[in-house]
């Protein structure tokens, strides 16, 4: 059967998922399967701390592990968050905000030397942004970034954003849209399409699952790979929502309803790949 380019056939047409499952199986040894965390491994709560993994998700992954190349998880959480809630899979990396912080397989955690400079600056701004932003905006700080998150007073979004990209100007910070939420974080070039980018460059294939703005440039990453080498395989897969989900679904192959669906879809992917 000749390669499959599934991932970047223009005009957009309908993806194939048992054909592409069987294209995986093919190549299994030399794929890896990246996720994003909230949204697609875990329903988005309010409580940004209080995230729980889908149904099947991680029974899932844990039987994907040892049936392909790698396993990543890419997500704007920290490495430690990550670990914790994915109970130290064995063959699982772990890439945290944007791929500042990485850790392989259950080793160290490794932080991008160029964000370290930046803790204080991030811990001053965490401080100055509950003093002054309006009570009901929720401000989460991750040690290499900070989130500013409007989720439970959807009124204050306009406000929180304009603050945030005030102070991202004033201090020469950078600045991440998402899911109700703006995260800003130092003036380093790590972003999600870099790590897939450098994650996939010897691969044969992957597929990307991602909900929300920033993992369209990982959608851009996987597609540049296949754009250069016709033997490589990727897909690309959107998971639905209210927030960002027309937009992700544009760029992406397949769009799944919801993290659970995701469930769902591991399971049945295990089918092809065993």
């Amino acid at each position: 059967m000749p390669p499959l380019n599934l991932g970047n056939q223009q005009p957009k047409i309908p993806l194939d998922v048992d054909q592409a499952w069987r294209a995986t199986a093919g190549r299994a040894s030399d794929t890896v399967l990246f996720f994003d965390f909230d949204g697609t491994l875990a329903p988005v709560d309010d409580d940004p701390t209080a995230v729980q993994l889908a149904p099947k998700v991680l029974a899932a992954i844990e039987a994907l592990a040892p049936l392909v190349r790698r396993v990543a998880i890419v997500s704007a959480r920290p490495v430690e968050f990550l670990r914790a809630h994915l109970g130290g899979l064995a063959g699982v990396d772990l890439y945290g905000l944007y791929g500042l912080e990485h850790s392989h397989s259950g080793g160290e955690t490794v932080t991008e030397p160029a964000a370290l400079p930046w803790v204080p600056t991030m811990r001053e701004l965490a401080d100055l942004a509950r003093a002054e932003l309006p009570p009901g905006a929720l401000v989460e700080f991750k040690r290499l970034s900070v989130a500013l998150h409007w989720r439970t007073s959807p009124q204050l979004g306009a406000a929180v954003q304009q603050w945030g990209r005030a102070q991202a100007e004033r201090l020469g910070l950078r600045v991440q849209a998402g899911r109700m939420v703006l995260e800003i974080k130092p003036p380093v070039d790590r972003d999600k399409g870099m790590v897939i980018g450098e994650a996939v460059r010897d691969a044969d294939g992957a597929w990307y699952f991602g909900d929300d703005v920033s993992d369209i440039l990982a959608f851009a990453a996987v597609r540049a790979r296949a754009a250069t080498d016709p033997g490589f395989f990727g897909v690309c897969v959107a998971v639905a929502n209210p927030e960002t989900g027309h937009e992700v679904a544009e760029a992406a192959d397949l769009t799944l309803d919801s993290p659970a669906a995701l469930g769902d879809f591991l399971v049945q992917a295990l089918t092809h790949l065993r």
